[in-house]
């Protein structure tokens, strides 16, 4: 049997991980800014991380969610501590894809109505609904199809409340930043203006921070940064550091009721093992407050190089565009001549969306070794 053909593939295999850092098998050493796709929150292998798991499947590594699992309740507290939304509920699942497509069956279930509202280049995943909601025609199949979504320009007030005002939609969902369209920021403005119009039309405001929460853009959701809270969040990718994991954060407004979600595998005992010891690590060794420092000094310094065009962002989920360079072109100059990862974004844009534990040392060897290549 072969693999069926769908990625397009460098001829590189990582082996082992430490911290920034992927190894081949003949040791060859990899700077890693790309994160397994922004994936790898507290660094590869970190002891902490690799102990939890490890003693949680010594001890049991998978029961259903028809029984007691107390890892979830204690993983439920600290997600509530870190995040400032500790009086949220919170449904485990698997994937990206589907904290989006069970933040928006919710949402239709309390507000009985069938349309969401999305914006121009956004990405929420490939599963039905979610790639419904995606503004991408070439991974819809004809299936996906829907006349349930609608799309508006990303920033765009006007466009937004004319949408609302119908009083048809369930919920509108937006990328605390878009990471899949090239690193694309709602403003702080359109954040607020989308939270008060969403109160006054009865629709619900789903943030997705699935690439850019978990402290990647310096706080640990970035629509914290306007100063809001949504009536649901969606995480993934960072939350576990690897282990396949999805959570949807709700608001108390929204009742529960049995049997409404479900899932065979979400929630298991060596996800939550997983994510508590993320959460353990991101406290005790401050990595929001290093995403940010580290971010800051990175952005600031592509800023000042000759050749970059644009460099757009927050704290560690970073696009850049350089003069003279596709994005593919540039990611390949890296990596196979300066051993750096680092993850694209349509034809121009390189993303850079490291472990949050990146240092200054490592961001500032990046920042030499890409001198050099744009040379």
């Amino acid at each position: 049997m072969n693999l069926f053909d769908v990625y397009s593939l460098y001829d590189i295999e990582p082996v082992r991980g430490k911290g920034s850092h992927v190894f081949t098998e003949d040791g060859t050493d990899y700077l890693d800014l790309y994160g397994g796709h922004a994936v790898i929150s507290i660094g590869h292998a970190h002891p902490h991380y690799v102990e939890a798991i490890s003693n949680q499947v010594a001890r049991l590594g998978f029961y259903s969610n028809s029984v007691v699992n107390s890892l979830q309740t204690r993983l439920a507290e600290k997600l509530g501590k870190a995040s400032g939304y500790d009086d949220y509920a919170l449904f485990l699942c698997n994937s990206g894809a589907e904290a989006n497509e069970n933040a928006m069956k919710l949402a239709s279930f309390a507000t009985g109505r069938s349309k969401i509202l999305a914006f121009g280049k956004a990405f929420h995943g490939r599963t039905s609904g979610a790639v419904a909601a995606t503004d991408n025609p070439a991974i819809q199949a004809p299936f996906n199809k829907t006349d349930n979504v609608t799309f508006v320009p990303l920033n765009d007030i006007e466009a937004t409340r004319k949408a609302l005002s119908t009083g048809e939609y369930a919920a509108v969902i937006i990328e605390g930043i878009q990471g899949v369209s090239g690193i694309h920021e709602p403003t702080a403005e359109f954040i607020r203006f989308l939270n008060k119009v969403c109160k006054m039309t009865g629709t619900l405001l789903i943030i997705d921070e699935i690439q850019s929460g978990y402290g990647r853009s310096g706080k640990f959701f970035a629509h914290q940064y306007a100063g809001i809270k949504a009536d649901i969040i969606t995480c993934a990718k960072g939350i576990a550091n690897g282990f396949p994991m999805g959570a949807v954060l709700i608001s108390p407004a929204i009742e529960a009721k049995k049997g409404m979600l479900g899932t065979t595998f979400g929630g298991n005992h060596l996800a939550c093992a997983a994510a508590i010891a993320v959460l353990d690590v991101m406290e005790e060794e401050n990595l929001v407050d290093n995403a940010a420092r580290v971010g800051k000094h990175l952005i600031t310094e592509l800023r000042k190089i000759d050749k970059v065009k644009d460099v757009r962002g927050k704290g560690l989920m970073i696009g850049l565009e350089v003069e003279g360079f596709t994005g593919s072109e540039l990611r390949k100059k890296l990596l196979f001549g300066h051993h750096i990862f680092t993850g694209g974004a349509g034809q121009y844009t390189v993303r850079l969306l490291p472990a949050l534990s990146l240092s200054m040392e490592e961001a500032d060897h990046f920042l030499n070794e890409f001198k050099k290549a744009i040379s």
